[in-house]
């Protein structure tokens, strides 16, 4: 008799429309433009957090939260110099560009 209480199943639609109601909130919610977005920058934030920190590792530098304000020379603190690494990364472009752009010549 408990299945064909008008009262009883009156208290598993209401529960069951109530559910339903969030399922669909839910779903709408995560697949909302704006949402999808905020991920989408999130994704990318962490990745160059992840990259600049790499780039600070290989060269030696550790970067640090900035705050309003600061100088922009502030942002970087210095582990060991920096200067000639990157004079040698630079060099290493330029000749790696020149011999690109070379044999791109000779083939012509």
């Amino acid at each position: 008799m408990a299945d064909t209480d008008p009262d009883e199943l009156e208290r598993r639609i209401a529960r069951t429309r109530a559910e339903l109601a969030q399922t669909v909130d839910a779903i709408a919610d995560r697949v909302s433009p704006k949402r999808v977005a905020q991920r989408s920058m999130d994704e990318v934030k962490s990745r160059a957090e992840h990259f600049v920190a790499s780039v600070g590792d290989l060269v030696g530098v550790t970067p640090r939260p900035v705050r309003f304000g600061e100088e922009p020379d502030d942002l970087w603190e210095d582990e060991r110099p920096i200067g000639s690494a990157l004079i040698a990364v630079g060099a290493v472009l330029v000749v790696g560009a020149a011999i690109v752009l070379w044999r791109r010549s000779r083939r012509r």
